[in-house]
């Protein structure tokens, strides 16, 4: 339903771009001998057309960048208030640290490969993407998600790695502290 109402939001958009393109093309035969009214009222339009865009695509901008899944700050080490899991990718098998996280406490994985490139995709029970980062060779990226319900996730390799790539899943489970 979003995706229609998105769809011809840029049809009527891109529709009104072209007809706007279309006049000035139609007007631009006309010779004047003053310019000086016309530049005026051209930068008045532009200036009003500017502060609108602004208007219309500035908050639908931010209200969708909030919702971005990134942290804005590291979460505060302090003792075991985050738990760090190692993963390694490597041709057709993840390698964890631990296979035990506990719920509603951020976890930091920290993610790397032992070959290729791997992506390291996190799926919830329902098999619903949770996060993603690249685990590449010599590079040890990080990721940080908070699991706020419990059971069994899988990690799975987004990137093409070879011929097993569609056998490298791994799995690892979210629980209350035990």
């Amino acid at each position: 339903m979003l995706q229609q109402i998105v769809w011809a939001l840029s049809l009527a958009l891109m529709m009104f771009v072209g007809f706007g393109w279309a006049y000035a093309l139609l007007k631009s035969g006309r010779r004047e001998e003053d310019y000086t009214p016309l530049q005026k009222r051209a930068y008045r339009i532009r200036t009003r057309l500017f502060w609108l865009l602004v208007a219309l695509f500035g908050t639908p901008m931010v209200l969708t960048l909030i919702d971005l899944p990134y942290d804005a700050v590291r979460p505060a080490i302090g003792a075991g208030s985050v738990q760090e899991i190692r993963a390694t990718g490597y041709m057709w098998r993840w390698e964890l640290s631990a296979d035990r996280i506990e719920a509603r406490r951020p976890v930091e994985f920290r993610v790397t490969s032992g070959d290729v490139n791997h992506g390291f995709g996190i799926y919830d029970p329902d098999m619903k993407i949770v996060a993603q980062v690249q685990a590449m060779p010599g590079i040890t990226n990080t990721l940080r998600h908070t699991f706020d319900r419990e059971g069994v996730y899988k990690i799975m390799c987004l990137e093409y790695c070879g011929l097993a790539h569609h056998n490298m899943v791994a799995e690892f489970t979210v629980g209350t502290r035990s």
